[in-house]
């Protein structure tokens, strides 16, 4: 039984690497991050109740830096308000209000650094509180987007990290009403800045230096990405969590949390496009600078005073004559990494490679067409799990012609055992003239013996596609299938060791977990080996009868979606398998194998 070896092999290996990863990294990942969303709706509730004054939210100091630097956010920048509402109401603020964004602008330093994400919700409760993505940096999870200039003795203090801006005009920045803050320092210089939103997640930042003096200038035109936390679950490697950006000759940028601590700063090449910042699963928060100036980009980790990571860029100087005026420009993305939205962005506004902001891996060619095939499927269906059943149906049908050749080369097989089973007996004890014999019956009969092979194989980059895009894409997020199923992106509430819910108790955590989706695909996975003869070899059929059972527990765990595809696709294989042998006049097998497993099987004395 070659093929059912091969069956066995290719399923397995398959299998172990995504099991590993989910056992060792999300398991442990989305558990933390449930925990985490616990203790936060704790500590909200506890904050509110809490009494106390709160000063206002450090700043990087009032002299400018050396030119060539950027400011870094240095330990004076400290945790100075016990509660996020404390920690906005210490500064003057300009409201934000927008179908996808709720917040505030910090005019000191001219900030984003209050945001949250209407349309997203902690958990599956939609009166769960929404995602908070930016955070005042008084707060122990500081996280904000800054854009300033760096200027020396000759311009003054130029517009930074502690420059209180005035609002000129309307004070609530909307997708129809644009924002306008000036400050005017003490050589001249006036700067006019308009904050302009879409309806989605993109910012854009336009400064403008008027020189009012009697000499020229020059000044340097800085972005930030600054974050005080970092994720509170560990990374894992099926998606990259960090800095991030995509800038000149060497294209994408990748920085870990881990890999950025220590090795403290990476600096690449200059350039004139691309973007930069921070992303984590779902959200992210990036600069890009203006196409018309050179920018040096850099990633970095500072341990002075705070522990803090950084995603920046410093232009090259910027010459204002005097009584001229001169204009940069920065677009800062701050929301959720929604696909069409990031891919409108890319091309409509000439975003380098600005895609890969979305993980979608080596296998990118599989992956981004597969999550085509499901939302175009899904703006059909109306429903994530109909569109990924009716995805398996498509691939099954794309790859029909194969997988019909497949099954009837299984077919043949199974009509020739019988004389597969005499040359074994023939050849017992000349393994070397067994082989020659069975390679001859092959060319004989025109069997594939690896024919067996190919319909499993070609279901394990669909697999592997599947899993990264219910893993990655915030579209699977919350993305309800029918009945118990309310996120296809998490395992299977439900658990086989309090019946499905029949039982009114929690299973303890060290059990498995081991839903009801998982028994269904457990059992079309067991009729589906049922369908070929059982091994001759004791060892191999012991195996192949405990496998479904392990694969049930191993995929117990898994993303809902993940699961549910592979039962359908099961069940698609059986139906398959079963036409083409009837047709090949080849013996189903799966009744008599059913038969034969309630047989009283004789004693040795009989």
């Amino acid at each position: 039984m070659e093929n059912n070896r091969n069956f066995f092999i290719t399923i397995a290996l398959s299998v172990l690497i995504l099991t590993l990863w989910q056992v060792f990294y999300m398991n442990p990942r989305m558990e933390q991050q449930r925990e985490q969303a616990r203790i936060e709706q704790q500590r909200a509730e506890a904050q509110k109740k809490e009494a106390g004054g709160a000063t206002n939210s450090g700043a990087a100091g009032t002299q400018a830096p050396a030119p060539g630097t950027i400011p870094s956010a240095p330990g004076s920048e400290a945790v100075t308000a016990a509660s996020r509402d404390q920690a906005l109401t210490a500064t003057k603020r300009v409201k934000i209000d927008t179908p996808s964004l709720e917040g505030s602008i910090n005019l000191t330093g001219a900030r984003l650094d209050d945001l949250k994400l209407k349309h997203y919700t902690e958990t599956v409760d939609k009166n769960s509180p929404e995602i908070q993505l930016l955070n005042p940096s008084a707060l122990p999870n500081g996280y904000f987007a800054e854009i300033g200039f760096v200027g020396n003795d000759k311009t003054g203090t130029v517009p930074g990290a502690d420059t209180v801006w005035t609002v000129d005009g309307n004070p609530t920045l909307t997708p129809t009403t644009p924002v306008t803050l000036t400050y005017t320092n003490d050589k001249g210089l006036t700067f006019k800045r308009t904050i302009s939103v879409d309806n989605d997640y993109m910012f854009t930042v336009s400064d403008t230096v008027q020189n009012s003096g009697s000499a020229p200038v020059s000044l340097f035109n800085y972005g930030r990405v600054t974050r005080f936390d970092k994720p509170t679950v560990a990374s894992t490697y099926v998606l990259h969590e960090g800095l991030i950006g995509y800038t000149g000759s060497e294209g994408l940028q990748e920085h870990k949390y881990a890999a950025i601590e220590k090795d403290k700063q990476f600096q690449p090449g200059k350039s004139t496009d691309g973007w930069l910042g921070i992303t984590d699963k779902y959200w992210a928060v990036t600069l890009v600078p203006t196409e018309k100036q050179p920018f040096q980009p850099r990633y970095a980790y500072f341990e002075d005073g705070r522990h803090r990571y950084q995603s920046d860029f410093l232009t090259d100087p910027i010459n204002v004559e005097a009584g001229q005026s001169a204009t940069v420009e920065t677009d800062v993305f701050a929301g959720a990494k929604e696909v069409a939205k990031i891919n409108v962005y890319e091309q409509d506004r000439h975003i380098k490679r600005f895609d890969l902001l979305i993980d979608w891996g080596w296998f990118h060619f599989i992956t981004k067409p597969m999550f085509w095939l499901i939302d175009t499927l899904y703006k059909f269906f109306g429903n994530f799990g109909l569109a990924i059943l009716a995805t398996t149906v498509i691939v099954k049908a794309f790859f029909f012609p194969l997988a019909n050749r497949s099954y009837a080369s299984m077919a043949n097989m199974k009509k020739v055992q019988p004389k597969m089973l005499e040359i074994r007996e023939k050849y017992a004890d000349d393994k070397m003239k067994q082989q020659q014999a069975m390679m001859e019956l092959y060319k004989t009969e025109k069997i594939n013996p690896l024919a067996g092979c190919w319909p499993v194989a070609l279901q394990i980059p669909v697999f592997f596609s599947l899993y990264k895009v219910l893993y990655i894409t915030i579209e699977m997020r919350h993305a309800p299938f029918f009945g118990w199923i309310h996120d296809l992106a998490a395992p299977d509430p439900t658990s086989i060791f309090n019946l499905f819910g029949l039982l009114p108790f929690a299973p303890p955590a060290f059990l498995p977990h081991m839903g009801a989706w998982a028994v269904v695909m457990g059992i079309t996975m067991f009729l589906q080996m049922r369908m070929n003869p059982a091994p001759p070899d004791p060892t191999q059929a012991q195996i192949f009868t405990w496998m479904p059972v392990i694969f049930t527990f191993m995929m117990g765990s898994f993303p809902a979606g993940l699961v549910i595809y592979w039962a359908w696709n099961n069940l698609l294989s059986i139906l398959q398998q079963g036409v083409i042998m009837k047709r090949q006049g080849a013996k189903i097998e799966l009744w008599d194998n059913l038969a034969a497993m309630f047989r009283k099987k004789p004693s040795p004395a009989e």
